[in-house]
């Protein structure tokens, strides 16, 4: 296997053996920048050796060796996007479409758009070409920098379909470098058949297919679009307790456009994250703050829909951990570059490029529970690398939206 060498890296971006798991409050706006660094990789990302340029010892051995001059470059930990739909059939730029004359996202669902549009679309589609097109978009995504990801089931709303989505997901993680979570998303929305019965939907999630998807060991996660219109607060903690029974960890969408009781009651059941968050109430955020959580936002979907962006400011002065995340999918937002949401974040949030950087990095790893192999780099780990093209400081990314300033990056071989 190939091993690397990078040398005089202008700044080398989160690298130590102390690191926090988690970064919180005040501490967000805090990264560590080694300057005039050297990286050594074996097998394409495992970490063997770091340090300033002054400790580097020179090299015993050049066999199979790539050495690379990263004079006015950054490298630093990629990036871990812990929400994305990324598994899906068809686009929905028609929708796009709609909201520019006059439309709101529920408008559109309440008329037969949004899931349920993606779910008939997906219904009509193979697992193989579920399959050729996510591992497609993996790779754009893995070419800007994103390092692991989360995909969520969700566009399927049958047995059938459902399953067929965490088969392919299952295929992407054994088929690709870049570290993937599952999450069963079933109760995403009501499929049409269901409009008027609930009771026989969540029934069929409970009893039909997680019993299913825990036989074929499909899911880490289980998630419900808890949401006026969407899985009642009652409805989301029965499917939670179901999945639980089953292993899997809850991590749910709340909060989108209503604080509605979702975020306690998830919390209530143990959840890795609680995801969107762009309506946060008192009672939400003193929740947040006793719960052991990650708060996860999602400021392209904000962006895209036009709907308020999340206050990530307040939980770092209340001392809540959050992380940031794309939310690909082809609805609410066709974005997967998470540069953009580094951006937009802070653009829109009014955080600084650290505090972003820390929530798409080492929280966004924690919310995936890849805390030990991701988000930072330190020595035996094999998270993979960005190798920045030469930009003249580490806010500059952030700063100069829409610019793809990234060079390369490094996945274990």
């Amino acid at each position: 296997m190939k091993n690397i060498f990078i040398k005089n890296i202008k700044g080398l971006v989160q690298a130590g053996e102390h690191l926090p798991d988690i970064v919180k409050g005040i501490e967000c706006d805090k990264i560590s920048i080694i300057e005039n660094a050297f990286l050594a990789l074996e097998n394409g990302s495992e970490v063997v050796a770091y340090g300033p340029m002054s400790e580097w010892e020179g090299i015993d051995d050049w066999r199979d060796l790539e050495v690379i001059d990263a004079e006015g470059c950054f490298v630093m930990p990629a990036f871990c996007d812990s929400h994305t739909h990324t598994v899906f059939a068809k686009t929905r730029e028609e929708e796009f479409v709609d909201r520019i004359r006059g439309l709101s996202y529920e408008e559109i669902a309440i008329k037969g758009g949004g899931i349920l549009n993606s779910a008939s679309k997906l219904q009509l589609s193979t697992e193989d070409e579920l399959y050729t097109s996510a591992k497609k978009r993996i790779e754009q995504m893995m070419a800007v920098g994103t390092g692991a990801l989360e995909i969520k089931s969700g566009y399927g709303l049958s047995v059938d379909s459902e399953l067929k989505i965490l088969r392919v997901i299952k295929r992407l993680k054994s088929s690709m470098p870049i570290a993937i979570k599952s999450t069963f998303l079933g109760a995403h929305a009501f499929p049409v058949e269901f409009k008027e019965d609930h009771e026989g939907y969540v029934d069929l999630i409970i009893n039909e297919m997680l019993p299913k998807i825990a036989e074929e060991g499909l899911a880490d996660y289980i998630d419900a679009f808890c949401e006026r219109n969407y899985f009642s607060v009652d409805e989301m903690t029965r499917i939670l307790i179901a999945g639980k029974k089953h292993g899997l960890i809850p991590k749910v969408h709340v909060n989108q456009f209503s604080s509605m009781g979702g975020i306690q009651a998830a919390i209530d059941q143990g959840a890795l994250s609680v995801d969107h968050l762009e309506e946060l109430s008192d009672e939400d955020v003193n929740a947040l703050k006793k719960g052991n959580c990650i708060a996860t936002f999602l400021p392209g979907c904000s962006h895209f829909l036009s709907i308020p962006f999340g206050d990530a400011k307040r939980l770092i002065k209340e001392n809540v951990p959050f992380a940031l995340a794309s939310d690909y999918n082809p609805g609410s937002t066709p974005c997967f570059n998470l540069l953009q949401i580094w951006s937009l974040a802070c653009i829109k949030m009014s955080l600084t490029p650290q505090e972003a950087f820390n929530a798409l990095t080492i929280n966004g790893a924690s919310a995936m529970g890849l805390s030990d192999s991701h988000g930072r780099i330190k020595l035996g780990s094999s998270s993979p690398i960005i190798l920045t093209h030469e930009i003249p400081s580490f806010e500059y990314m952030p700063y100069s939206f829409g610019e793809n300033m990234i060079q390369r990056v490094f996945f274990k071989a």
